[in-house]
C-alpha cells in the first residue's frame, strides 16, 4: 500500500523560482531529483513556497521529470505547513466527506432511555477513565473490587461505539478507508468524526454512557478464572489523568489527594492488581522493551520548544495491564466460539534474524538461546532483564525490537508473541480503530443472539473479517510511518539552531555508510564516514562494526560518542552530526542538560 501511494503522479516539494522556469525539490528524494517547472505551470506558487506538483512527463536520459503546480500548501517555515505537507504526501483524508459529517451531526448528544433495553444498568457503579491529561476520545472506563474469597473483580468498559456506527454506512465506509486515527505532532486524523469520537462516544465524566464490558474474576496469581461479556449503561464517576493517580499512589502530592481522597482505596487496589498482572505476565515472558517514546513540546504556532523522554509511571501500566488482560479474555472466548474475528498477530522471529541479533548481543555478554529450531519470548525477557536499568538496555531493547515482526491484523488466531500470549486481540479502542469497531459488531450479534448465530452469518463474516484485517494492517502501516515521519521533521527543526553544539550520544546503528547516533533528548543523526575521522574507514557487516583501516579503531551499537551538530534538514528529515575526537576539549556538559 506504501508503495502504491509511492507510486502516485503527485507528490510534495518545494518550489525554487528561476524567473523563467522553477523546478520543485520533492521532499521524497527517493523517487524523482529535481522536477522541471515551464513558468506556464507555475501557478500561484512563489519562491521557497510547498507545493503539491503533478507529473506530466517522466524522467527521460539526462532530462529531468516536468511537473505541474496543482496547489500551493504554503511557506515552507509557514505554521502547519510541514503538517500538511506529510498530510499531501500520503493523500491521506484531513477533512470529512459532507455525507460522513452529516450522518455524525445526525447522532444523539445524549444517550436515550430506549437505549438502555437490554444492559445493564451499572450507573451507580465507581468507574473511573485514566487517561493523558489532553486526551479527548476516551475509549475505556475501569473499576476494581474484591471478593471476599481474595480474587479480584476487574470491570473493562469500552464505548460501544458500534451502537452508533452502523455497517455499511457512510460512518463506517469512511472509517474503514481510514482504519485508524493518526497522531501527528499538533493535529491528528481521526477515524471518527468529533461529534462521536469527542463526544456520544467518548466515556466522559458525569455523563450516560453505552459500553460494551468485560467483567473478569481475577484470583491472587493472575489467573482469570471467570469471565462475562455483556452491554451496559454506565456514568463514569471522575475523569483521572495519570499524573494525578500517580500522585495518589506515591502521595507526593496533598492536594491532589485531598481532592479524591475517597477514592484512595479504588486505585490503591488497582494498583494492587495491576502489579500481579504485570508479574504473571512477566513468568509468561512478556517482552517489556521499555523504549521511551520521544517527548515533543510545540508552541501555539506549531514551533518545537523542547525535546525529551516521554515519562510513563505505574499509572500507565495500571491501564496497560487492565486492557491487554481484557483483549487476552475477549480473544480466548471467541476463539473457542469458532466466531469469525479479528485477531492481533504476532509471529516468531525468523531464526535467521536470532543468530545475526546473537552476534550483535555478544558484545554485551548475551544470547538468546533456540532451542529444536524454536525460540521463547522468554528468552529475550532474560536478556533484557539482565541488562535493566544499565546503559546498555535501551540499545539492547532497540536490537530486540528491530529482530522481532511487525504485529498485523489476521483473520486466523496465531497468537501474540511479543506478550506471550496464545490468544490477542485489539477490543478496547473503538473510537480510533476499526479492527476494535469490527470485532464489537461481532460480539453484539454473539450476545443479542444468545451465542447462536447462524452459520450464514458466519460464513459471510469470516469473509469480511479477512477483507477487513488486511485493510486494517496496510492502513496501520501509513499511520505508523507518517507519525514517525512527524516525529522526523519537528527534530530537525529543533536542532536547526544548534549547528555548532557538542553532545554526548550513543551509537544506535551502524551502515555501510556510517553510524547513526542517538543523544538523550531521543534526536538521532546520521554520521557520514567522511566525518568521523580523517581515516578510512572498514564496515564489518557480520558484526555491524566499523574498523579503522590503520588506527583499528572500532564503533560498534552501544558505544558512547561526542558529537556535534552540523546540518539539520527539515526537508530530508535529517540531522548529520560528526565525531568530536576525544580529548580535544569542546564537550559542555551544560549543553547537553539543555536538550
Amino acid at each position: 500500500m506504501i508503495e502504491e501511494l509511492e507510486k502516485k503522479d503527485t507528490l510534495v516539494g518545494t518550489f525554487q523560482n528561476n524567473r523563467s522556469f522553477g523546478f520543485v525539490v520533492p521532499d521524497n528524494k527517493k523517487l524523482y531529483g529535481d522536477i522541471f517547472i515551464s513558468k506556464k505551470n507555475f501557478g500561484k506558487a512563489r519562491n521557497n513556497h510547498k507545493v503539491l506538483v503533478k507529473i506530466i512527463k517522466q524522467a527521460k536520459n539526462d532530462q529531468k521529470a516536468e511537473g505541474k503546480i496543482i496547489e500551493v500548501l504554503g511557506g515552507a517555515n509557514e505554521a502547519g505547513v510541514d503538517m500538511l505537507s506529510l498530510i499531501k504526501e500520503y493523500n491521506l483524508p484531513a477533512e470529512f466527506p459532507k455525507p460522513v459529517v452529516l450522518e455524525a451531526k445526525s447522532k444523539p448528544k445524549k444517550v436515550q432511555e430506549k437505549e438502555f433495553k437490554y444492559r445493564k444498568d451499572l450507573r451507580n457503579d465507581i468507574v473511573f477513565t485514566i487517561d493523558g491529561e489532553d486526551a479527548k476520545d476516551l475509549d475505556d472506563a475501569v473499576c476494581v473490587t474484591k471478593k471476599e474469597n481474595g480474587n479480584y473483580v476487574l470491570d473493562v468498559h469500552i464505548a460501544d461505539v458500534s451502537q452508533y456506527v452502523g455497517e455499511g454506512s457512510e460512518l463506517d465506509k469512511e472509517a474503514l478507508i481510514r482504519g485508524t486515527s493518526i497522531y501527528m505532532l499538533g493535529r491528528v486524523i481521526p477515524m471518527l468524526p468529533r461529534e462521536l469520537s469527542n463526544g456520544i462516544c467518548s466515556l466522559n465524566e458525569g455523563e450516560d454512557r453505552l459500553t460494551l464490558s468485560c467483567t473478569m474474576e481475577i484470583d491472587k496469581q493472575g489467573k482469570v478464572v471467570d469471565s462475562d461479556i455483556y452491554k451496559a449503561v454506565i456514568k463514569v464517576t471522575k475523569r483521572m489523568s495519570y499524573h494525578d493517580v500517580q500522585a495518589i499512589l506515591d502521595n507526593s502530592d496533598k492536594e491532589t489527594i485531598e481532592k479524591y481522597k475517597e477514592y484512595i482505596p479504588n486505585f490503591k487496589l488497582m494498583e494492587e492488581l495491576a502489579l500481579i498482572l504485570k508479574e504473571r505476565r512477566k513468568e509468561q515472558g512478556y517482552l517489556n522493551l521499555d523504549i521511551p517514546e520521544s517527548k515533543i513540546d510545540l508552541d501555539i504556532d506549531g514551533k518545537v520548544t523542547n525535546i525529551g523522554k516521554y515519562e510513563t509511571t505505574f499509572a500507565n501500566e495500571i491501564i496497560e495491564q487492565f486492557m491487554l488482560i481484557a483483549n487476552e479474555t475477549i480473544a480466548e472466548k471467541f476463539y473457542w466460539l469458532q466466531a469469525p474475528f479479528i485477531y492481533r498477530v504476532h509471529e516468531e522471529p525468523d531464526l535467521d534474524k536470532i543468530r545475526e541479533l546473537n552476534g550483535f548481543l555478544y558484545n554485551f555478554g548475551l544470547r538468546i538461546k533456540v532451542v529444536n529450531e524454536k525460540v521463547y519470548p522468554n528468552e529475550f525477557a532474560k536478556a533484557l532483564e539482565k541488562v535493566r536499568g544499565t546503559e546498555e538496555e535501551k540499545v539492547v531493547a532497540n536490537l530486540i525490537l528491530r529482530t522481532l515482526k511487525v504485529a498485523r491484523y489476521e483473520a486466523q488466531n496465531k497468537g501474540h508473541f511479543g506478550i506471550a500470549s496464545k490468544y490477542y486481540c485489539h477490543f478496547t479502542s473503538p473510537i480510533r480503530r476499526y479492527p476494535d469497531l469490527f470485532i464489537h459488531r461481532i460480539i453484539s450479534k454473539y450476545l443479542k443472539e444468545n451465542y447462536n448465530v447462524k452459520e450464514n452469518f458466519i460464513d459471510e463474516y469470516r469473509e469480511r473479517a479477512e477483507n477487513r484485517a488486511s485493510q486494517s494492517s496496510e492502513r496501520e502501516k501509513i499511520a505508523t510511518k507518517v507519525e514517525r515521519e512527524s516525529e522526523k521533521i519537528k527534530k530537525a527543526e529543533f536542532m536547526q539552531d544548534k549547528i555548532g553544539e557538542v553532545y554526548e550520544g550513543i551509537i544506535s546503528s551502524v551502515t555501510n555508510f556510517g553510524l547513526f547516533v542517538e543523544l538523550e533528548n531521543t534526536v538521532e543523526g546520521l554520521v557520514k564516514f567522511e566525518n568521523i575521522s580523517d581515516e578510512y574507514f572498514i564496515f564489518d557487516e557480520s558484526r555491524r562494526m566499523l574498523i579503522g583501516e590503520k588506527s583499528r579503531k572500532t564503533y560498534k551499537i552501544g558505544d558512547k560518542v561526542t558529537v556535534r551538530v552540523i546540518s539539520a534538514s527539515k526537508a530530508l528529515r535529517q540531522v548529520d552530526f560528526e565525531i568530536v575526537p576525544k580529548g580535544t576539549g569542546d564537550f559542555d556538559s551544560e549543553k547537553d542538560d539543555d536538550l
